[in-house]
């Protein structure tokens, strides 16, 4: 298990079983960025990982 499975794990316990839209993600992904402009690197690459996760063209 990775360190971060815990803050996944926290995620899906606490919220689940509630239903978000990606624009609702973009704006908490925005507003973390913001707040902690050091990780705007690995938050820009998860949101473009989860753009393409349906592109044919990954090898």
């Amino acid at each position: 298990m990775y360190f971060t499975d815990r803050g996944i794990e926290e995620l899906e316990d606490r919220r689940g079983e509630e239903d978000v839209s990606l624009a609702w993600l973009a704006a908490q992904l925005r507003t973390f960025v913001d707040l902690h402009p050091e990780f705007e690197v690995p938050v820009d690459r998860l949101a473009v990982w989860l753009a393409r996760l349906d592109d044919q063209d990954d090898d």
